[in-house]
């Protein structure tokens, strides 16, 4: 790559206008934005006309322009622009977590056809550098597992109700009032946000790619008072969290559920909009990485950070994936998990395979036992129409 980087940067929202200011007054790089596309032309900039154009080939057909931001919400839109770069022979910084999750394999695979790279540290964990860590620093095949809070959002909420009595509409408003939740929250409280960066992390520690439609996801839009008395009195918090575990030399699993933490895991003390990740190793035991893992100037500071390795020719080499064998995805698993529920339908729902602790009063029944994961993906999607809620104990069989 050219000393020298002509960016054309796709999105001019927080982090894209945060971005333009810094490489046009820091000097950690030599890197100059050329031309930004924006899809609004009515709104009102801090720039002049001139930056600015709404048409995608004045960036993608330029042959001037070395480097690609892509820093747009839609993730459609994110995919067409990504993958015409690459064909174009043009590296990329991107930040689209659902975009990659979904697209990974092709990705990759472009990458190599057309001599380029994609980056994208920002995409998982904010400015937590936890891709390049495991890209370099955990370059082998000796790791066990990831368990990781990678949501923002719903830490934020559940530090609430677990700090401060909040009721959840109340907690979830807050975090809305705040920036830390978007007015439509599912994304983030009903774990898509942290599945899609599982299945990221999943390719650089294991080098596995499982698509997005494979993976389980359950948030804590369903979390009750009870839920929140019931780990209280037994000295636990829950905490939503994403998790990848290597089963044996050939298969792994991965999913994300709200938890009961104990005060002995790091993760335990991870509060309010804060991210924290633990990878665990045959060596060298636990390592644990905390930080913010959302807003603009995290991200941001993750967006500059690819930005600046590319001006080094940095790339991700995939290394798990291209010299170990990859480990296949099961989900063939038995977790032990808490669930509390309302009537004995509901209850019937889910296929136990044993019960080691059981609840019954007149206003909240709960039930603590294994239950195959397999199952468990069955009947997620209908779980938002029942009156339960579920969270892993962190017992894996």
């Amino acid at each position: 790559m050219n000393s020298k980087l002509n960016i054309g940067l796709f999105g001019f929202g927080t982090v894209g206008g945060g971005l333009f200011h810094v490489l046009e007054k820091g000097k950690t790089v030599d890197a100059t934005i050329k031309k930004i596309c924006i899809r609004n032309p009515q709104k009102e900039r801090s720039l002049s006309p001139e930056h600015f154009t709404f048409n995608p080939d004045d960036i993608l057909d330029d042959p001037e322009i070395n480097l690609v931001v892509e820093l747009i919400d839609d993730a459609e839109a994110a995919y067409a622009i990504v993958k015409k770069a690459l064909q174009k022979g043009k590296s990329v910084v991107s930040g689209n977590k659902r975009m990659i999750a979904y697209h990974l394999d092709e990705l990759i695979r472009l990458q190599e056809e057309h001599h380029v790279a994609l980056l994208y540290d920002a995409s998982a964990c904010g400015s937590i550098p936890v891709i390049r860590n495991l890209e370099e620093y955990y370059d082998n095949d000796l790791l066990k597992s990831i368990t990781g809070i990678l949501n923002g959002s719903s830490n934020y909420i559940l530090t609430r109700l677990f700090n401060d009595d909040m009721s959840y509409p109340e907690a979830l408003k807050q975090a809305q009032d705040l920036g830390f939740a978007e007015s439509d929250p599912t994304f983030d409280v009903d774990g898509f946000d942290a599945m899609f960066k599982l299945v990221i992390l999943a390719m650089h520690s294991l080098g596995a790619y499982v698509h997005p439609e494979k993976v389980l996801h359950y948030g804590i839009s369903q979390i009750s008072v009870s839920d929140i008395r019931y780990a209280k009195e037994k000295g636990l918090k829950i905490k939503l969290i994403g998790q990848i575990i290597k089963l044996d030399k050939d298969q792994f699993t991965l999913f994300v559920l709200p938890r009961l933490v104990r005060p002995d895991e790091y993760i335990f003390n991870v509060e309010y909009e804060y991210n924290g990740v633990v990878i665990e190793g045959e060596c060298y035991d636990k390592q644990f990485m905390f930080g913010k893992g959302a807003g603009a100037y995290p991200t941001g500071s993750a967006v500059l950070s690819d930005i600046t390795a590319r001006m080094h020719n940095y790339r991700y080499e995939y290394k798990k994936n291209r010299y170990f064998k990859p480990l296949e995805y099961t989900d063939d698993v038995l977790l032990e998990i808490y669930l509390r529920y309302e009537n004995l339908v509901d209850f019937s729902l889910f296929d136990f395979e044993n019960i080691s602790e059981k609840y019954t009063g007149p206003s909240t029944n709960y039930v603590v036992g294994t239950i195959r994961l397999s199952q468990l993906k069955k009947i997620v999607k209908i779980l938002p129409k029942l009156n339960v809620f579920l969270a892993f104990t962190g017992k894996l069989e």
